[in-house]
């Protein structure tokens, strides 16, 4: 994702707010509201606006109106300390508003749904569909392809366990399963395994696990693609992004601490598969006594 962060000038050399958004592998550029003119021939690049507020509360209610000068169309985030609160407004023409104090997991779950919102609201005036792909992210569907159309449910289980999508209101207004902007659905059902984009949640078994951002993203790739092996520069380019410059080794650690959180009976889900790379047996979360195939 490609985040325009606008701040007071002054305070262009300062940690990013908020300080977390540091962490999470997106490519950020960063200029002062003077430049923003200049950043006319760029402006279609950008995916979300998060514009500093925390010590200069002007800059939130004008933000709108100076992206709409240099003619940059983009959900825009507004952060602010807590003091800010308080002066918060609808009229400011934000998507959101998140504290500076925010972690990873809370900003990246912001971010992915002001753009998601955003894309799928251009769809609609454009006649296109509602959360449908969006270019540009490199990522797999939900059949391995650049886009896919309704939700995804894998691997075995009773059919009528985790199949309603709907349940917590999250259907469109056709009835159809709401996707991310990559096309992808936002529930993913395999076995026990159920991994809820919407929430930023993953329950095994109705036990929620505790994941990280990138393993999060990780577990729901795998989900998504049972049966199909993918080497380590595949998941590194379609969980991390082409724009990670880390080698394949993270993938190794991810996919290890992962295994971890599945737990001794399922940590057998996730298979290597010998110099090439990982495949992910859908029936190893329901049949906990499959045998893993040896690195």
């Amino acid at each position: 994702m490609r985040i325009l962060h606008i701040c007071p000038t002054a305070r262009l050399d300062a940690p990013l707010a908020p300080e977390s958004l540091q962490y999470l592998g997106h490519r950020i550029d960063r200029c002062g509201t003077e430049d923003l003119p200049d950043r006319k021939a760029d402006a279609a690049a950008v995916d979300v606006v998060i514009a500093d507020a925390c010590l200069d509360l002007s800059l939130a209610p004008r933000i709108a109106e100076l992206l709409a000068e240099a003619r940059i169309s983009a959900p825009v985030i507004v952060v602010l300390g807590e003091g800010g609160l308080a002066t918060a407004s609808a009229k400011w023409n934000v998507a959101d508003l998140i504290l500076t104090t925010a972690g990873p997991a809370e900003v990246e779950a912001r971010l992915r749904v002001a753009r998601d919102r955003y894309v799928a609201s251009s769809s609609t005036h454009s006649g296109g569909f509602p959360g449908g792909t969006h270019s540009g992210s490199g990522r797999l569907g939900a059949n391995g392809s650049t886009g896919g159309w309704g939700p995804v449910r894998t691997g075995r289980g009773p059919a009528d366990r985790g199949s309603g999508y709907g349940e917590s209101g999250r259907l469109g207004e056709a009835g159809e399963e709401l996707l991310n902007a990559d096309g992808e659905p936002m529930v993913v059902v395999t076995g026990d395994l159920r991994i809820d984009e919407t929430a930023f949640t993953a329950e095994l078994g109705g036990r929620s696990l505790d994941l990280t951002y990138r393993e999060f993203a990780l577990l729901k790739f795998f989900a998504m693609h049972p049966e199909r092996v993918f080497t380590r520069d595949d998941i590194l380019l379609t969980v991390w992004g082409d724009d990670y410059f880390g080698g394949t080794r993270t993938v190794d650690v991810h996919v290890r601490r992962l295994r971890a959180k599945l737990g001794k009976d399922l940590e057998n889900a996730i298979h290597t598969v010998r110099n090439v790379g990982y495949r992910f047996s859908a029936d190893s979360v329901t049949d906990t006594d499959s045998e893993d195939v040896t690195a």
